[in-house]
């Protein structure tokens, strides 16, 4: 569908950015910016950061950048389209129905498709299980205590020892190849072609938070291997941005949920009356799960299993929710080792005496981390407390701090003004190992989180000077863009066909045509003009230029400007960015034409434009 450029800047008006990614990253403010874990590539420091000023994101350490709109194009898989129609029901803002996007329609089509090749599997699945060939299954789940009910309410099934059949009956059904090929309900091998990717398992249909089916996760029955396995992800399957349960739990009407670590042990919560409980889907427990369960509570109540493994996740989770804002309590289901055990042997009841008993999610750390030293020895003890002092520098609220401070120093005894000083002691010691860490990152490592690897043919020499060109570019474009009266000293001298080397031109053009017509340019709004999200990351890498180029990671409000300093990056950029052209086309050009681009580049060395 097409959107006037007036539509979808009312619309992204109406949202601020750092309220629409507050719900997918945990941000705090630092300065005028706000700075979280990076959605888009694993990191140990915050360097994703959201400018409200500009309502642009930028990541200092992969480099993604972008307005609200690329924001949901990249985390949600959205096309423009597609991000367009969220956001206006997010702010309400009715959207015209008359004219179709061919290439959006096809895309939801599609992956209504999906949808329903994964609902007819998870039917075929259903009625096996409740076939004598599914009595395997049948059995499987009658001895882990589900009845009937439970069975029907989740959805349960089995998928036959015959890998074929699932693929023969969605065939059946009218689905392609390629369609349960993408659903990911098949494999494919060169001696046996197309094949189910479950057989004799039972069948656990991953649900979303409208009840559509959108994956599974199937248990072998007997010793094959893996003993459990997972759907892929697929066009409507992102396992990190889902939880099993949730479509459930979410209408529970408690105040927290019960986080559990797998598909049996949520559902015999639920058979026990404990509907809020959730799980991961299958792997680790990631910081998208952890903004999601935000979204429904403020509390999370976990079910770590007993032995090593389950506390090594726990201690993992708990500091996921934690940055998340999300207060966390634990269980003890000792002498069980997890929630279905425990309500087998104890019974509901019990289960929620027990729940009420959970401990504080920093005494649980605490108390681990106090059976990694000897207290009985004076220097274990010292290591002890300077590990105690460590943790509590995760608090980032002063008063949060505070307040735990003087609950532990009251529980070890130990003085706690002493405490206070080995917290700020650690505070300044793990601020140090942070300039450390990001200072030895390199650019390997950037280019692993996600910058753009060396195209085939090309050195990483080559590479180097490509990204040269592109940060003079925009640096050029980003003070003609903020600077008053600076396009008029230069309008004369570059034109949008100097950026083309950089993949800039079309940024260029559209910013010389509204500088022309003097029109304020309004950095969200300019982003906003381009549909496809590489461009619209482009255009935002031009309002980031500045601060990038001075080095600054906060608002530039923060520091003195240096007028001098400015006027030296810009100049060496802007003459980057013409000699880029004169070696373009010194091959090829009249020698008149060479001479006169010679001419006006020695020209503007001797002039000044900022100062």
């Amino acid at each position: 569908m097409f959107y006037s450029d007036e539509l979808i800047d009312e619309i992204r008006q109406r949202c601020n950015i750092v309220d629409l990614v507050s719900g997918y990253v945990s941000l705090k403010k630092r300065g005028s910016n706000y700075f979280g874990l990076c959605p888009f590539h694993n990191e140990k420091s915050g360097s994703f950061s959201v400018n409200e000023r500009m309502q642009l994101f930028y990541c200092f350490g992969c480099g993604v950048k972008g307005n609200v709109y690329t924001f949901l194009m990249k985390y949600e898989n959205y096309t423009f389209p597609e991000a367009v129609r969220f956001l206006a029901q997010r702010v309400g803002v009715a959207l015209p129905q008359d004219a179709d996007d061919p290439q959006a329609e096809r895309r939801a089509n599609y992956r209504k498709r999906l949808l329903e090749a994964n609902k007819e599997a998870a039917k075929y699945f259903y009625y096996a299980l409740r076939d004598p060939r599914g009595e395997i299954g049948m059995n499987y789940f009658k001895e882990r205590g589900l009845t009937d009910e439970t069975m029907h309410h989740f959805g349960l099934g089995y998928a036959t020892k015959n890998s074929n059949e699932i693929v023969g009956y969605l065939k059946s059904k009218g689905f392609s190849d390629k369609e349960i090929w993408d659903a990911g309900l098949a494999d494919h091998s060169e001696k046996y072609g197309l094949n189910g990717k479950f057989w004799n398992r039972v069948m656990f249909p991953i649900q979303d938070i409208n009840h559509r089916v959108i994956a599974f996760g199937g248990r072998v029955m007997g010793d094959g291997k893996p003993k459990y396995l997972n759907s892929p992800e697929t066009d409507v399957f992102n396992k990190s941005k889902n939880l099993y349960g949730l479509n459930w739990a979410r209408t529970s009407r408690q105040d927290h949920f019960i986080l559990c670590e797998g598909y049996m042990d949520v559902i015999a919560m639920h058979q026990a009356g404990f509907t809020q409980a959730v799980a991961a889907l299958g792997t680790a427990f990631t910081d998208q799960q952890a903004m999601l369960i935000k979204r429904y509570v403020k509390q999370v109540i976990m079910t770590p299993d007993s032995d090593g493994p389950g506390i090594k996740a726990a201690l993992r989770n708990i500091e996921i929710l934690r940055n998340a804002g999300i207060a966390v309590k634990v269980m003890n289901l000792l002498p069980y080792k997890d929630p279905d055990e425990f309500i087998k042997g104890k019974g509901a009841e019990a289960f929620a005496e027990r729940m009420k008993e959970a401990e504080n999610g920093f005494f649980f750390e605490i108390r681990i981390l106090e059976g990694q030293f000897d207290l009985a020895d004076p220097d274990g003890k010292t290591a002890f407390y300077n590990a105690i002092a460590e943790h509590l520098c995760s608090f980032e609220d002063e008063m949060q701090r505070e307040n735990y401070l003087t609950a532990i120093a009251e529980k070890y005894q130990i003085k706690a003004d002493m405490l206070r000083d080995k917290v700020r002691s650690a505070a300044v010691r793990l601020e140090n190992q942070d300039k450390r860490y990001k200072k030895e990152k390199n650019e390997e490592e950037e280019i692993a989180a996600g910058r753009p690897k060396p195209l085939p043919g090309r050195t990483k020499s080559e590479e180097y000077r490509l990204e040269k060109i592109r940060r003079s570019s925009c640096l050029v474009l980003s003070y003609l863009a903020d600077e008053p009266g600076l396009y008029a000293k230069l309008k004369e001298d570059i034109s949008p066909a100097d950026f083309e080397a950089s993949g800039l031109e079309p940024m260029a053009v559209m910013l010389f045509e509204e500088l022309e017509a003097g029109k304020t340019i309004e950095p969200a709004a300019f982003v906003s003009r381009f549909a496809d999200e590489e461009q619209q990351s482009l255009a935002a890498a031009i309002f980031q230029a500045k601060e990038e180029a001075m080095g600054l990671r906060y608002d530039e409000s923060e520091r003195q400007k240096d007028p001098a300093i400015e006027e030296k990056a810009f100049k060496e950029a802007l003459l980057f960015v013409k000699n880029t052209v004169y070696e373009k086309i010194s091959a090829t050009a009249p020698l008149e034409q060479l001479r006169e681009c010679k001419r006006k580049t020695e020209e503007l060395k001797k002039r000044s434009f900022l100062v």
